[in-house]
């Protein structure tokens, strides 16, 4: 698809069982962005479908599933590799470690580097501002969030109210096809949400349909998605937590879906 009044492409690639890889390229550009690589197959389909040259891979973290596919893409483009520093010791060679704050590409291609541990100490998500576009692989996903394996739950906290704060038209490109799970644990929690109603029949059609449930709209996920609604009173009374903070109101719901 390709991204409103920004001209930037981006193509989503299933991977493995229930990853996404995507493909981003700038207008006029004449290399192109993967974000993750889960495996290599077929992310080399669609570059030779498209007739397009991989010059960089991002990574996000450090987890297999996202970085299966980078030795044989490396061996084949001769592609820069570009993942966080924080887990440089725990990703393949990297010809760029990245953190906070850094920026790559120029225009309608630029990325900005923002850190969201908590599934992982050091995983990083990328956001085009110009093309009103996050790639937040395990952090934020559609209507969830990554377990917190190596972080803490203030950690994911503070990281998930980051993505937050970006523009509410902002797409959310997240790694993996989990939204029928999550939405089906956020009924369970709010099931008066009718907007979450909605979007779970949404995204069932999508499924039957063979259709990712990515992207997702911020404001969406805003108004439907639990892990980042720790302040929402509904949500409050359906735990019995009125008077918690928001932090240990996340981290209770994030306890609930671990046992879900």
């Amino acid at each position: 698809m390709t991204q409103p009044n920004s001209g930037v492409e981006i193509v989503t690639i299933p991977c493995l069982t229930d990853n996404y890889a995507y493909l981003v390229k700038g207008p006029g550009e004449a290399e192109v962005a993967l974000i993750d690589a889960p495996e290599a197959a077929p992310v080399e389909a669609a570059l030779e479908a498209r007739g397009w040259r991989l010059g960089a891979i991002l990574l996000t973290h450090h987890h297999g599933d996202h970085t299966g596919g980078v030795a044989r893409l490396r061996a084949r483009y001769g592609c820069k590799i570009v993942g966080p520093a924080a887990e440089a010791d725990r990703l393949p060679p990297l010809d760029r470690a990245v953190a906070e704050g850094d920026e790559g590409g120029a225009g309608q291609f630029r990325s900005v580097v923002i850190a969201v541990p908590g599934h992982t100490l050091g995983h990083v998500a990328y956001h085009f501002p110009e093309a009103a576009a996050v790639f937040t692989a395990d952090s934020l996903m559609a209507c969830g969030c990554g377990r917190v394996f190596e972080g803490t739950p203030a950690q994911m906290w503070r990281s998930l109210m980051r993505l937050a704060a970006l523009p509410p038209e902002t797409q959310v490109y997240s790694g993996h096809e989990y939204a029928l799970a999550n939405l089906r644990f956020a009924r369970a929690l709010d099931p008066g949400n009718a907007a979450l109603t909605l979007r779970e029949q949404q995204a069932i059609e999508a499924r039957q349909e063979g259709r990712p449930t990515v992207p997702s709209v911020l404001c969406e996920e805003l108004a439907t998605n639990p892990f980042l609604r720790g302040a929402d009173p509904v949500l409050r009374r359906a735990l019995g937590m009125p008077q918690a903070t928001d932090v240990d109101v996340f981290a209770e719901i994030r306890a609930r879906k671990d046992r879900f």
